[in-house]
């Protein structure tokens, strides 16, 4: 008992030791708390900037170490005006950016920026670290991902989100990653049935499917998708054009799903050569007049076709270049009529499974580059590949050996000839992989800019030059740069026979009141025929001192360089007379001019992209050279060495041509009629292109060109043309097995890439940062099976 008593006095005591411990413990705690409640304010803003700079430099390093570079512009590597763009706009907008960082802003910044009233200091700079690690995160999606989520109608941002949810063991899991990837390639590489070619393509897609994603993207490294700006609302855009364009952009993803749209192949006269707008029979039949050749020019039907034109029976895949030049496949063009009419002249032969094509012409049937260099030798001034270098103009160009054998003397040819009964002539210009486009002289401007070409070629082209006022020869003096040549290869040069006679007095009076000076008439003893070479006037004493002003001089009001659907006139531009026009000096020598802004870019003028006009040309070059050489040479999986033909279908300044111009092809730069006119300055650096509407067809054969490239063209003709047709259009001209390159707004590349989906294509390569994407898809040789009867091309 007595235990048990004092076992009561003790409990009690230790019960009440106990209390006072715990209120002591307590208040503790609650000091504590309170101390670290006052301190939380600051400690993580400190640590978010930390590991905000902490996550560059890492993502830095591993630039560095594993050389990820490929897609993305490096400021390493370029000066910082050539990758800041856009982001140096969203700096003046007063967004704050911290050492290198120049991504553009992504909507949740935005709506923080917008929302930032409603919250306190520290949230919003918790919040703007937050987003300036997130706006170096970018999505990248292999083959296998694409296929398995190919059906799911998830948006980019609910994909943006899984992402975000996954990004934490993306780092621990990236080396049991690679090593999956790489079995799981092998595996697919066992089961492909294509060549090595393929698998080291596939190659290619795994090695950037197993980089780490922040590798695509560095931190601070601005997109390399440069984009236009608009100063119509300064730098800023407004909520209802946001809101509008977003609109816009879901009902193209939702019109053009790829389990909506079925495919049918054309059932039009022309079969596998048809051209839309030069094949349309129901408006040729409607034409009052031939006469000018009305019918062998453009008339496009009402709505641009969107079934997909047949493949001939037995085509393959073409001949590679150089070899190409001497032949082709037979199925490829299987028309065998010009060999039959024009074989005795070596245009073209049927042999065997080939056609083959020994380098003759009318002109010079004994070889193209004998014809050349005689030209030169009459006329040492006219220089290939250095005075004379790109580009040339050949008209009436035939199967276009003068322009395949002016590559041996450096110099780009543009050929056109009319698709008429010459069968097939510019389509084996194109398979052989030389430049050309189906074209004629009629009642319309060619799609050139003035001023542009050092030589324009005539070889037996059968244009009447002197007729009507001389119409035809002045459309080619606008197009001819001031101090430029004319060669003229036809018989009333060298026959005496009266009809020949009658035609060289002609012209001669016509050049004479056209102030071209005749230089000198070539003698070509080997081929027996004869070429005289005009030169055009680099000043205007001589038409000021005409006593007749005929052919009269065009009205001041005139733009020699407004071309699309405008009628000839017989009328003849003033060449420029002040030192900083257009056409004042001749360009520098090549390479040269193709690295140099030109003379006449004025930093008083806005680029494309916002810049000074020369610093935007210098900026625009330094982007496509870094591009080229870092993400699609080495990047994509294309093989180079099968690319001949290729296409910049919206060419700005023609930076993209320019970085590929160490490589064996050639670019057609095409500059939308909608966009900036800047096809000027694609000439000057010695390139070539055209103006071209895309919501129409291009006047080229189907299986024209080996690789398409399109930078925000889709984004850009969107609300006037229908993206399926274009996309139609895309298929009819790229040749099977070539590949095209899409950059645009991540929407844009999404409704593409179902559309290739669509059409069996194969998707290479798709990845997105910040709104802006990359697709590479490579065509097969797939065609539907079912048909759509195109009535206006039914003869």
């Amino acid at each position: 008992m007595a235990l048990g008593k004092y076992s009561r006095v003790d409990g009690r005591k230790s019960s009440s030791y106990c209390s006072t411990i715990t209120v002591v413990v307590f208040v503790g705690v609650c000091l504590f708390g309170v101390w670290m409640l006052m301190t939380s304010s600051v400690v993580p803003t400190q640590n978010s900037d930390f590991s905000s700079q902490e996550a560059k430099t890492e993502l830095k390093q591993k630039v560095t170490e594993n050389n990820p570079n490929q897609f993305e512009d490096n400021p390493g590597d370029l000066p910082d005006d050539a990758v800041k763009e856009e982001g140096s706009l969203k700096n003046d907008q007063g967004k704050s950016n911290t050492g290198e960082n120049t991504v553009e802003e992504t909507q949740e910044e935005k709506f923080v920026e917008e929302n930032s009233e409603s919250k306190t200091e520290t949230e919003g700079e918790t919040k703007e670290a937050e987003n300036d690690v997130e706006g170096n995160k970018e999505t990248l999606k292999s083959n296998s991902n694409e296929e398995s989520n190919s059906g799911d109608g998830d948006s980019n941002s609910e994909s943006a989100r899984r992402k975000s949810d996954t990004e934490e063991n993306a780092d621990e899991t990236k080396h049991g990653d690679e090593v999956d990837g790489q079995t799981e390639e092998k595996i697919e590489q066992n089961q492909d049935k294509d060549s090595e070619e393929r698998s080291g393509e596939n190659k290619m897609e795994d090695q950037a499917k197993n980089q780490d994603t922040n590798d695509m993207f560095p931190a601070g490294v601005q997109s390399e998708i440069l984009n236009e700006t608009t100063t119509q609302n300064g730098p800023w855009s407004t909520q209802a054009a946001e809101s509008e364009n977003e609109k816009e952009a879901q009902k193209v993803v939702l019109s053009t799903d790829e389990n909506e749209y079925k495919w049918k192949v054309c059932n039009v006269t022309a079969g596998p050569d048809y051209i839309p707008c030069l094949d349309n029979e129901e408006a040729i039949r409607k034409l009052p007049s031939r006469s000018h050749y009305e019918h062998r020019e453009r008339h496009c039907p009402d709505e641009a076709p969107s079934c997909l034109v047949a493949l001939p029976e037995g085509y393959r895949q073409p001949i590679t270049w150089p070899k190409s030049r001497e032949q082709i496949w037979y199925y490829n063009v299987p028309h065998p009529k010009l060999a039959e009419v024009k074989g005795h002249q070596n245009w073209v032969k049927v042999t065997g499974e080939h056609l083959t094509f020994p380098g003759g012409g009318t002109q010079f049937k004994n070889g193209a580059l004998h014809y050349i260099d005689s030209i030169q030798k009459s006329l040492p001034q006219i220089d290939w590949g250095k005075r004379s270098r790109r580009v040339i103009l050949d008209v009436g160009c035939g199967v276009a050996s003068f322009g395949g054998y002016l590559f041996d003397r450096d110099v780009l040819a543009m050929s056109f000839a009319p698709k008429d009964e010459h069968e097939a002539q510019v389509q084996f210009a194109l398979e052989r992989g030389i430049p050309a486009i189906s074209a004629v002289m009629g009642t319309k401007r060619l799609p050139f800019p003035s001023k542009v070409f050092d030589v324009v070629h005539c070889a037996r082209c059968r244009v009447p030059w002197h007729t009507e006022g001389g119409k035809l020869l002045l459309e080619l003096n606008r197009v001819l740069r001031p101090g430029g040549y004319f060669v003229w290869s036809a018989t009333p040069v060298y026959r005496k026979v009266p009809e020949d006679v009658g035609i060289w007095k002609a012209m001669s009076e016509l050049t004479k009141s056209m102030c071209w000076d005749l230089v000198v008439i070539e003698k070509d003893e080997l081929n027996e025929v004869g070429a005289a070479i005009y030169r055009k006037p680099t000043s205007n004493e001589c038409y000021e001192k005409r006593q007749n002003n005929e052919p009269p001089l065009c009205n001041e009001s005139d733009d020699p360089d407004a071309v699309w659907n405008v009628l000839l006139q017989a009328c003849i531009n003033k060449v420029p007379v002040g030192t900083s026009e257009r056409g004042f000096q001749w360009p520098e020598q090549w390479p040269l001019r193709a690295e140099k802004a030109p003379y006449w870019l004025k930093s008083s003028q806005v680029g494309v992209y916002g810049k000074a006009a020369p610093e935007d040309f210098s900026s625009d070059y330094e982007h496509w050279k870094h591009v080229v050489s870092k993400s699609y040479l080495t990047g994509l999986g294309i093989n180079w060495s099968s690319v001949r033909n290729v296409m910049d279908m919206r060419a700005v300044y023609g930076g993209f041509a320019a970085a590929l111009k160490d490589l064996k092809v050639w670019v057609m730069n095409v500059v939308p009629v909608d966009s900036s006119d800047t096809l000027p300055i694609i000439y000057e650096r010695g390139l070539f292109g055209m103006y071209h509407d895309w919501c129409q067809s291009f006047s080229t054969y189907p299986r024209s060109y080996d690789l398409l490239h399109a930078d925000h063209l889709f984004s850009h003709i969107k609300k006037r043309c229908k993206l399926v047709a274009v996309v139609a259009e895309i298929d009819r001209i790229l040749r099977p097995e070539g590949h095209l390159i899409v950059r645009d707004k991540v929407e844009i590349i999404g409704v593409i890439e179902r559309l290739a989906k669509s059409l069996q294509w194969k998707i290479r390569l798709t990845y997105s940062k910040d709104n802006e994407g990359l697709l590479c898809v490579q065509k097969t040789f797939w065609r539907p099976t079912e048909t759509e009867t195109i009535k206006s091309a039914i003869a």
